[in-house]
């Protein structure tokens, strides 16, 4: 295969890893949920987090572009209590209240009621927000698990694309996935997971995370690929049979179905 073919795939590879990085990101239930509105006659721009750490309370920041509207933050936690506490937000133009902090993995579901002398509004206007509390994960931790991660999805990709090589390399780039995924996914995923919620893996067989159980199915698609190599009179179909398994693993948001803690099981500190 020629050079300027070679990096071709790359730069295919790496635009559908990005794209469908973005994508997961987005799209993930721990993404800030942003948004605009118009009252009291301007338009007021707000983000509300729906990811926090546990080491401190998550402070909500609203300018309202004036001194004449008042805030109420309504919140309880999530499956649990069946009324809503409420916090009388404080300030001027710009509103602010905090959500005391939750233990690992724990939610809180809140909205915000704008008043001034004429009208009210609710923030978001047709929903709440659920907001999950998690431990501070080390750098030296969360970087490579990202980076990796990250080339997993890339060397994925590009497995994939050497299917259309003639005599291409599909043991290397296999093997290649394969071990970025244990690094990233078992290795380094586990112990993200532990620093964030207490846990080391909450997938099959222990429960229901989906990140955790997305990571499973894809190191199972490239180990069957990679043990039918050399059996296989039609390899390619395997190696693009993985690719495109991942490819649609990775198009599910992340953190969805992830940790949720119990109330019931805790005392009444929280």
């Amino acid at each position: 295969m020629t050079k300027s073919k070679k990096l071709l795939f790359w730069i295919i590879a790496f635009l559908i890893t990005l794209s469908s990085a973005v994508y997961q990101r987005m799209t993930g239930p721990t993404y800030p949920y942003k948004n605009k509105i118009e009252f009291a006659n301007r338009v007021i721009e707000y983000k509300l987090l729906r990811s926090h750490t546990t080491s401190s309370d998550y402070q909500i920041s609203l300018d309202t572009k004036g001194g004449d509207i008042t805030g109420t933050v309504f919140w309880r936690r999530y499956k649990f209590d069946k009324e809503y506490e409420k916090i009388e937000m404080t300030g001027n133009s710009i509103l602010i209240a905090s959500l005391p902090k939750q233990p690992p993995a724990g939610k809180l579901e809140y909205y915000i009621l704008l008043r001034n002398n004429e009208d009210a509004i609710y923030l978001p206007p047709d929903k709440t927000i659920v907001i999950r509390f998690k431990g501070d994960v080390p750098a030296g931790i969360l970087i490579p698990h990202v980076i990796i991660m990250f080339s997993v999805m890339l060397f994925g990709v590009r497995t994939g694309l050497e299917v259309f090589v003639k005599d291409g390399n599909l043991k290397f780039y296999t093997l290649t996935t394969i071990i970025l995924l244990f690094t990233g996914g078992f290795i380094l995923g586990p112990l993200m997971q532990y620093y964030a919620f207490g846990e080391f893996w909450t997938g099959f067989p222990f429960g229901y995370d989906l990140t955790d159980n997305k990571t499973l199915v894809a190191m199972l698609g490239w180990i069957v690929t990679f043990l039918r190599l050399k059996k296989s009179p039609k390899p390619e179909r395997w190696v693009l049979g993985a690719a495109l398994l991942m490819f649609i693993i990775y198009l599910i948001p992340h953190s969805v179905l992830g940790s949720e803690l119990d109330y019931s099981k805790l005392n009444d500190s929280y």
